[in-house]
């Protein structure tokens, strides 16, 4: 099936500036920010997609606008005069990283900043710290909601146990999201901080009861697992010189949606669809969402691949 050309893509959440470091190599600054990191990986596999998070008219903010138009995403919401927020990772000898924030997560009533959103959205994504950090989890939630009538929902806790300390209050709030999702990805870490003791895959088929069509589980570099109701699927990672791993689940969420587009799931006319999504389709799937993310770990920073990289 063809993806609909009309269709806007709005990912909603957090944008920043990670500063990243290394015993080995040079402080390197890059926009990020799980959220628009997945509205940019979208762009670049040919999605239409316009992302809504605040940043500051500052220099950070700046780089930001900049990274997000340059490539093709839509940016509704303008600048306000807060300070951008930053992240400093730090990477490990793996090249995994690990987040300190300064951050700041407000967002004005969408419904009157942005009346049109909406009408405009068939598939609406969040998640990270944007479901979970107040004040703004409050309108990123209430824009989920309504929302849900008319387009599909995606979410992606990325859990950031530095910055939401609260494991009892995370796993409600991520909950909440979930139960209003047609798409879940998550990492096995984000399933185990938040139901420590209780295998993943569990965790995973629990979530799926709740209403999701596909709860999908990265593993790393043992590969992506996933659920629907036809059954489990899993895909190998492809072999690559890992460079880092910043952004790498983006790049996987971002072709995860794509894989969906480009089979005409978008909108909730197309819910039942997915919910009836059979195990060899979401194999199929997660390989080409597991390339993706190959792609992005092979190079610095959050770097998603262009459709043209990607053999599919």
């Amino acid at each position: 099936m063809l993806c609909y050309v009309d269709t806007v893509l709005t990912v909603i959440g957090e944008a920043l500036v990670d500063v990243v470091s290394s015993d080995t190599s040079a402080e390197r600054v890059h926009v990020g920010g799980s959220p628009m990191n997945v509205a940019v990986g979208l762009a670049r596999l040919g999605q239409p997609v316009q992302f809504v998070g605040r940043y500051g008219r500052d220099d950070h903010g700046a780089r930001i606008l900049h990274h997000l138009r340059a490539n093709s995403v839509l940016t509704p919401l303008a600048a306000d005069g807060q300070p951008t927020s930053v992240a400093k990772a730090t990477l490990d000898r793996t090249g995994a990283a690990h987040y300190t924030f300064d951050l700041l997560w407000e967002l004005p009533p969408l419904e009157t900043a942005l009346p049109r959103l909406l009408e405009e959205t068939l598939w609406l994504h969040t998640g990270s710290i944007a479901a979970m950090l107040e004040p703004g989890a409050h309108t990123v939630l209430a824009t989920v909601q309504r929302a849900h009538p008319r387009a599909l929902i995606s979410y992606d806790p990325n859990c950031r146990p530095t910055l939401i300390t609260d494991r009892d209050f995370a796993r409600r709030q991520a909950e909440k999201f979930v139960a209003l999702a047609d798409l879940v990805k998550a990492s096995e870490e984000d399933l185990r901080w938040l139901y420590p003791g209780r295998p993943v895959e569990e965790s995973a088929l629990e979530w799926l009861s709740r209403g999701p069509g596909v709860v999908v589980v990265t593993k790393g570099a043992r590969g992506p697992w996933g659920v629907v109701r036809d059954g489990a699927a899993e895909a190998p990672v492809p072999e690559v010189e890992v460079v880092d791993s910043v952004g790498a689940g983006d790049s996987f969420m971002a072709a995860l949606l794509a894989a969906l587009m480009e089979r005409g799931l978008a909108g909730s006319r197309s819910r039942e669809h997915l919910q009836n999504l059979s195990a060899d389709a979401l194999r199929e799937i997660l390989d080409f969402a597991a390339s993706a993310a190959a792609v992005t770990v092979s190079r610095a920073g959050a770097n998603p691949p262009n459709r043209n990289e990607l053999a599919r």
